[in-house]
């Protein structure tokens, strides 16, 4: 019998494959198979429990045009007469690029159709039900008809994703070309099967990476129909940069009246490149133009450029609060990739404006908070790896005082340290002539320091400065008794000027405050220049002193000390001989008045006086070693008491008294990671006169004591970060924060990385400076003391409510007026799809609120709702 069913089973085997005109193959590890005959004159072959997978491949005279791989978890069952095969239990099929996951697939080989759908369960819900993908694009469905050579299909009920959005259909038609058409249908960014919101309609068609176009459109939110009907839908699904309309956000504000802002259009110019112009327009006059262009080019560079202009106009004509005025400010970031170009590099940071622009237009709190900007713009590069060349323009600008400081340009050149005296061969140590080594530095400034509003007017172009400078520094450094550094360095300075000046008393009248007799300063053009040199020498070394613990939590305490002796001596460049600083005679001297004629000179000008200073300096550093419990990594650990605390002084051998400078001290230490003190203070060798001028005697003579406290100051700071533990709370994933808009941006920076993470339940960062500063001053030998304190506190945080709340917070305390600083509170609301932000700034100058409530996905980022307060609308 064994023989006879096995002879019955390849012969029927091989029938089904001379009716599919296809080879079978049949592989399987654990392969049951069993022949079933029943009463019916249809035969069929099962195969039970199977992780088998058939492979047919095409032949000559087979429809299909490649390989059909299909498989089941549970059974195969094969029609013979009707040429149809059967899958059951997560059944898949595999044809080209094509994949399709089902609990129940039908193939028809006659007619080269497949059939798949799901499967009801005990409890009467569909399982198992059909996933289709080919190539990147998939979707799941009740029920799928496809033919394989056609390649169409009809799908019910298909939910399928296409670019950042889902399409739901109760009838699709699936094309040979992957085009879709959907009868009753809806499209939504929510990934639930029964989507939170949703927007309907009745017949829809599908380009792949291109559009989706659809019929008369309806929103539904909660499937509950809003009155916002459109008579057609069209959705961008092509992937990369694409051109289109900026929607603008409408609303009314008190002072400027009704709005659209930030509308405009964007240019997908193309992969390197894009641009977006927006403008803000108001009916009571006030108008802005912003432009923004990002580029890219991978390897190279990249950047982004920002130019903004505004026309504010407050209140109305023939009002008391009217004002009028423009504003215009510029961003400008470049970076050069360091594999572009290895021995050069250009960079760009710019920031400049007018110091309004943050107050009238919508920014960040950074940048509204800030009272300085600064730019520069970058080139360096290497030359034979000996040489280094930089150029720089640098902008500075305070919007306290309207001050403006340029750099245009800056050049610099230097030379790498060489060693002319060593050997080209070294043979043996080095001898100590050898370790001598020169330096090049030439500095090149064109500066200009004016007002605002001063800018750009043809005197402001008459007042820049500029000059160069050359420096050449000659350094040596030897060992001396193996335990001390003997180093010694010439160094010499020359500055080209293009001007110098000439002073003399004047009996006109000064045309500055029209009172007779000043003093008249000329300027001379011409090529002028001046030169000094110093010379010294420095002798330090390291003592190390420990003292040690043999019972406690201590185990060691060690003191290092660095004494550093030094001279420095320096000429006196104020000589008649030099030529570098003149006399004049004046009506309120008796002795002539000395000046350099290089005092307005960018780089300065020499010294005046002759000097050789001997300077004694003493460096410590106190440390401490403990014991650490026996289950620790390490048996010890290093705390640092004393991070630094030094002691200085000089003693000038060139003066013919009060020759002892002021002791200076300076100290510093860190404790518990996060508590900065620092320390400094100046005592004076000498004792003052009734008109507390110094006078040549020591405190130590008159007094008693070695100095006299001069001025002191103590800073501490507190930066603590605390936060809880982070959490993979799957229901808290992290959204991303607002986008778009710097307005938007503005609603979620209490969380500086632009995001709200609910994995992380808690955090809070306190920042604290306190700064005590006393100044003594004598008159008439009795000291005034002056005091001054100046605190900052500031903190920031943000705190989970529940899995889908985060309220965010960000405030500071001005000791001066005893009152809150810039405070600003976020709550943010995760509706999985949606999201919804409130920011309130309760008080101060940007005293606002908002709120927004918007559809999460870029591809809908218009679909919201926001109510707002402007800070530019006084409110109650």
């Amino acid at each position: 019998m064994k023989i006879y069913h096995r002879f019955t089973f390849i012969a029927l085997f091989f029938l089904f494959c001379v009716f599919a005109n296809n080879k079978c193959i049949a592989q399987s590890d654990t392969s049951l198979i069993n022949l079933q005959t029943s009463d019916s004159i249809t035969s069929s072959i099962e195969q039970q429990n199977s992780d088998t997978s058939i492979i047919i491949p095409k032949t000559k005279k087979s429809p299909l045009e490649s390989q059909v791989i299909y498989s089941s978890n549970d059974s195969i069952l094969f029609d013979i007469v009707e040429q149809r095969v059967f899958l059951y239990g997560g059944a898949s099929i595999k044809y080209e690029n094509i994949t399709i996951v089902a609990d129940y697939i039908e193939i028809s080989f006659a007619d080269n159709m497949l059939l798949a759908a799901g499967r009801l369960d005990s409890a009467g819900q569909l399982q198992g039900k059909p996933v289709f993908t080919e190539n990147l694009s998939s979707f799941r469905s009740d029920t799928m008809l496809y033919n394989f050579d056609t390649k169409k299909g009809i799908i019910k009920k298909v939910i399928t994703e296409e670019g950042e959005g889902y399409l739901h259909g109760t009838r699709v038609k699936k094309l040979a070309n992957d085009e879709l058409f959907i009868s009753t249908g809806k499209y939504t960014t929510c990934d639930l099967e029964h989507p939170h919101f949703y927007i309907g309609f009745t017949k829809a068609k599908v380009i792949p990476e291109n559009k989706i176009v659809t019929g008369p459109v309806f929103l539904y939110v909660a499937d509950v129909p809003l009155p916002v009907v459109l008579p057609f839908g069209f959705f961008p699904n092509k992937k990369g940069q694409q051109s289109g309309i900026l929607i603008p956000t409408y609303g009314e504000s008190a002072n400027r009246g009704f709005f659209l802002e930030n509308g405009g259009y964007y240019f997908g110019i193309n992969e390197y490149v894009d641009l977006a112009l927006r403008g803000d327009i108001y009916s009571r006059g006030s108008w802005a133009i912003k432009t923004i262009s990002n580029y890219n080019k991978r390897y190279k560079f990249n950047g982004s450029i920002d130019l903004n202009y505004a026309l504010n106009i407050q209140s109305e004509k023939g009002f008391p609060d009217y004002a009028r005025g423009s504003d215009f400010f510029v961003r400008w970031n470049h970076s050069q990739d360091a594999k572009a170009r290895p021995n050069s590099r250009f960079s760009a940071n710019v920031n400049a404006g007018s110091s309004n622009f943050h107050k009238y237009n919508p920014s960040t709190t950074g940048d509204y908070l800030s009272n300085t900007f600064q730019s520069n713009i970058s080139y360096q590069a290497t030359i034979a790896s000996k040489y280094n060349f930089s150029v720089n323009i640098r902008h500075s600008q305070n919007t306290l005082n309207n001050r403006v400081d340029l750099s245009l340009p800056e050049l610099v050149f230097s030379a790498n340290r060489f060693y002319p005296l060593r050997r080209k061969v070294q043979v043996g140590q080095l001898k100590w002539y050898e370790n001598i080594n020169v330096g090049y530095t030439m500095n090149a400034k064109n500066e200009l320091s004016t007002l605002d509003s001063l800018f750009f007017t043809e005197q402001s172009l008459q007042n820049f400065r500029n000059g160069i400078k050359h420096n050449i520094p000659i350094n040596s450094s030897v060992k001396v008794l193996k335990f001390f550094s003997w180093n010694n360095s010439v160094n010499y300075n020359e500055r080209w000027y293009t001007e110098s000046i000439r002073k003399g008393w004047s009996n006109d009248i000064d045309p500055n405050n029209l009172i007779q007799g000043y003093v008249k300063t000329d300027t001379l053009d011409g090529f002028a220049t001046s030169r000094d040199f110093s010379f010294s020498t420095a002798l330090n070394t390291k003592l190390y002193g420990m003292f040690k613990f043999r019972k406690g939590p201590i185990q060691a305490v060690r003191h290092l000390l660095t004494p550093s002796l030094s001279f420095t001596y320096i000429p006196d460049f104020g000589a008649y001989t030099w030529g570098y600083y003149k006399f004049y005679g004046s009506k309120n001297s008796v002795q002539p008045v000395k000046y350099s004629i290089f005092e307005n000179g960018i780089f300065g000008s020499p010294p005046a006086n002759k000097s050789g200073n001997i300077n004694l300096t003493l460096a410590n550093n106190l440390e401490m070693k403990i014991r650490t419990p026996k289950d620790s990594v390490s048996d010890t650990k290093k705390v640092v008491l004393i991070e630094n605390f030094t002691i200085s002084s000089s003693y000038d051998v060139a003066r013919d008294s009060m020759n002892f400078s002021k002791i200076l001290l300076s100290g510093r230490t860190v404790l518990f990671k996060n508590f900065d003190i620092r320390y400094m203070a100046a005592l004076d060798p000498y004792i003052v006169d009734s008109n507390g001028r110094n006078v040549n005697q020591f405190e130590w003579d008159v007094n008693k004591r070695i100095a006299r406290l001069n001025n002191s100051e103590w800073a501490l700071s507190l930066n603590w970060n605390l936060s809880s533990k982070k959490t993979n709370n799957n229901t808290s994933a992290v959204s991303p924060a607002t986008r778009g808009t710097e307005e938007e941006v503005a609603l979620v920076e209490a969380h500086p990385e632009a995001y709200v993470d609910f994995n992380v339940p808690w955090n809070l960062t306190l920042s604290y400076t306190f700064r005590h500063t006393t100044t003594f001053s004598y008159i008439f030998f009795e000291p005034e003391r002056e005091n001054e304190i100046v605190q900052t506190l500031n903190f920031y945080g943000d705190v989970n409510i529940t899995p889908k709340w985060k309220i965010g917070f960000r405030s500071g305390y001005d000791f001066d007026t005893k009152s809150l600083s810039y405070t600003s509170v976020d709550i943010y609301r995760d509706l999985h799809c949606w999201e919804l932000k409130f920011n309130w700034i309760p008080t101060g100058y940007r005293k606002s609120w908002n709120v927004t409530i918007n559809v999460k996905a870029a591809v809908l980022q218009d679909l919201k709702l926001t109510k707002k307060k402007d800070w530019r609308d006084v409110y109650y």
